[in-house]
C-alpha cells in the first residue's frame, strides 16, 4: 500500500468517526426534556389612582413655639430698710393669693416721722381756731369738728373747704397746707413699705432673705401669674393671609401627654428683617403648662375655593403631577396654593382625572401603567 491509498484510508476514518459521534450526540441530546422556558416579564406597573375633585378646602397653619407666662412681673423696692416677716417665705416657688403681702420692710421709722408730722398740722390748726372764731365765724364748727375728729393713728382727712377767697389765702399763710400735702406724701410712701401681690402667682426669683437691708430700686424678685401662658410662635409673611386674630389652635407637646385648646391673641405689625417672619402670639390655659415649655400644633386658617388636597410627595418640581391617560403616565401642570407638612393645595386639576395616589418608583413622563383594582 503506497503512502497517498494510506492518507485517503486515514482521512475517511476520520470523517467515519465525526460522523458517528454527531449521530449519537443528536440521539441523546433527543432523549432529554428541554427546559421550560420562562414566562415573559410583564413590565407595565400597577398604579392606585384617585379621581380628582376640587371644592372648598379648609386650610390649618402649623404653629410652635414656647411658653411665655402672660402675667409676669418684677419685683422692686421703692423705700429702704430691713426685710421683715409676712408670715409666708419669700422664696422661690411659694405661691401668693391676689392682694396678700408678698414682702414686708421695717417701717417703724417712717411711721413715727408722720406722727410727727400729724402732731405738728394738729398744733398749727389749734392756734388758728381764734382767730378762725373772730373773723371767719361761718367756717368756724367745720374748723372745729375737724379738730375734734382729728386721729395720728389714722390717714389723715382733708381740711375743710374755705368759704372765701380771704379765707383760703389766711389758711395757706399759716402753712397749713403744706403741713397737710407733707403728711399725704409720707403716708404715700409709708403704704410702699410692704408688697402686695398684684395677682395670684408663685414666685420664680427671690433677690432677697428675711433680715436683709435693702436699698431703694433694689431688685427684690419675680412674680408669675401660673396657668396662663403665650405661646410665641413665628409665621412666614406669605401665610400671613391664612391666619387671623381669634383663629383656634389645638397645641400637643411631645413630653408631656395631653392636648391644649388656644386662641390667636395678637400678630405683631414687626417683620423679622433677617428671617422674614412675623411673631403669632397665641393665648393657652390649662392645666400641665409651664413656662418655657415647647409646644407645637395647627392653628384653623382661611379656606380655598376650588382647589383639592393632595400628598406632597405626589408634587414633580413643585408644580406639576401625574396624571394616568390611555395608560400612560402623563405630567399636567398645576397652580401650588399652599405648602402644608405633609399635603399640598393645589388648583388646575381637571374634575374627574385620574391622579396618582402614590408616587411609584422610577416614575416619568409616558410610562406605562396599568391601573390597580382598588
Amino acid at each position: 500500500m503506497n503512502s497517498k491509498t494510506r492518507s485517503l484510508l486515514i482521512y475517511g476514518l476520520g470523517i467515519a468517526i465525526l460522523g458517528a459521534g454527531f449521530m449519537a450526540s443528536s440521539y441523546l441530546s433527543g432523549q432529554k426534556e428541554a427546559p421550560p422556558r420562562q414566562p415573559k416579564e410583564n413590565r407595565t406597573r400597577q398604579v392606585a389612582v384617585q379621581q380628582a375633585e376640587s371644592g372648598l378646602i379648609p386650610t390649618t397653619l402649623s404653629i410652635e413655639g414656647r411658653l411665655a407666662a402672660y402675667d409676669k412681673v418684677e419685683l422692686y423696692s421703692e423705700v429702704a430698710g430691713t426685710v421683715v416677716s409676712t408670715g409666708a417665705p419669700f422664696k422661690v416657688g411659694v405661691s401668693f393669693a391676689k392682694g396678700s403681702a408678698l414682702i414686708r420692710i421695717d417701717d417703724e421709722e417712717a411711721r413715727l416721722a408722720i406722727l410727727a408730722q400729724k402732731s405738728t398740722l394738729l398744733n398749727g390748726i389749734a392756734q388758728v381756731m381764734p382767730d378762725l372764731k373772730i373773723d371767719y365765724p361761718e367756717s368756724y364748727p367745720q374748723w372745729e369738728r375737724y379738730l375734734n375728729q382729728f386721729d395720728v393713728d389714722k390717714p389723715a382727712a382733708a381740711l375743710p373747704q374755705p368759704s372765701s377767697n380771704r379765707e383760703k389765702l389766711f389758711i395757706a399763710s399759716r402753712n397749713l397746707y403744706t403741713q397737710y400735702y407733707n403728711i399725704k406724701s409720707a403716708e404715700e410712701r409709708l403704704s410702699k413699705y410692704v408688697l402686695y401681690a398684684p395677682f395670684s402667682g408663685v414666685l420664680t426669683e427671690a433677690a432677697t432673705n428675711l433680715g436683709a437691708l435693702v436699698r431703694t430700686g433694689q431688685k427684690l424678685g419675680t412674680l408669675m401669674r401660673t396657668g396662663d401662658y403665650e405661646l410665641v410662635a413665628t409665621t412666614p409673611m406669605a401665610d400671613l393671609d391664612y391666619i387671623k386674630v381669634g383663629s383656634v389652635v389645638k397645641l400637643r407637646s411631645e413630653d408631656v401627654a395631653g392636648e391644649w385648646q388656644g386662641q390667636v391673641k395678637r400678630i405683631s405689625d414687626q417683620i423679622d428683617a433677617t428671617s422674614q417672619t412675623v411673631q403669632v402670639f397665641v393665648g393657652v390655659s390649662g392645666p400641665n403648662l409651664r413656662e418655657g415649655m415647647y409646644l407645637r400644633g395647627e392653628a384653623a386658617a382661611r379656606s380655598v375655593a376650588d382647589a383639592m388636597r393632595i400628598d406632597r410627595s405626589l408634587l414633580v418640581n413643585q408644580s406639576q403631577v401625574y396624571l394616568v391617560q390611555d395608560s400612560l403616565l402623563r405630567l399636567h401642570p398645576v397652580e401650588v396654593i399652599k405648602i402644608e407638612r405633609e399635603s399640598a393645595i393645589v388648583r388646575g386639576l381637571p374634575k374627574g382625572a385620574k391622579l396618582l395616589r402614590e408616587m411609584p418608583p422610577g416614575a416619568f413622563d409616558g410610562m406605562k401603567v396599568a391601573i390597580a383594582e382598588q
